[in-house]
């Protein structure tokens, strides 16, 4: 099977697992372990994250780390303010946007936008970032240091697979294809968390 159409395969297979709650079993949990697993079994932060990556390969593949670290940078600022106790409001509905919005700006992203809009579409992944850390912070007990560790890590992986997928693809002929359909189903994935939260 090509590439091309095991992804095509791919988005309605993760779209059947967007029922569940966006946190399922989610407790307030701390180390390693429990980083690690908070953006892998979170729908909405790994949709987000996935997405993050396909836009950073597909839009600026020459400087492919800017947009993963400009999102692990906010996050990790998000998770300060939530481990100082500062709230901010509307955080869950503000992670679930981020998926839609990340979806589109993947969906609708080339490497011939202007850097206006590339770095609009920066300062919108950090803003969303800052709300995805905050809400790590917020599951979080005990020794933080671990468990920040643990998101920290777990979002760089999901990152390179997005950057690998869009990096693997964006030669072929088949590119804008896996472009639109990946950027088209996570803006979708993201439609489905807020229908479901509201």
């Amino acid at each position: 099977m090509r590439f091309p159409q095991a992804l095509a395969l791919t988005g309605p297979l993760m779209m059947l697992s967007l029922p569940a709650m966006a946190h399922p079993g989610h407790e307030h949990g701390s180390g390693l372990m429990a980083g690690l697993m908070h953006p892998l079994t979170g729908v909405d932060h790994l949709l987000a994250m996935v997405a993050v990556g396909l836009w950073a390969g597909f839009v600026m593949p020459r400087r492919v780390l800017v947009a993963p670290l400009t999102f692990m940078a906010a996050m990790g600022g998000g998770a300060l303010l939530g481990w100082a106790g500062i709230a901010l409001p509307l955080v869950e509905p503000g992670i679930v946007l981020s998926v839609i919005v990340f979806g589109l700006l993947t969906l609708t992203g080339g490497q011939q936008q202007s850097v206006m809009l590339t770095r609009a579409s920066l300062l919108c992944i950090g803003l969303f970032a800052v709300l995805h850390g905050h809400a790590h912070a917020t599951e979080a007990s005990g020794h933080v240091g671990p468990y920040l560790a643990g998101f920290m890590l777990s979002t760089a992986v999901l990152h390179g697979l997005g950057i690998l997928m869009a990096l693997t693809v964006a030669r072929g002929q088949a590119g804008r294809w896996v472009q639109h359909v990946s950027g088209a189903v996570i803006a979708a994935g993201g439609a489905f968390l807020m229908l479901g939260a509201a």
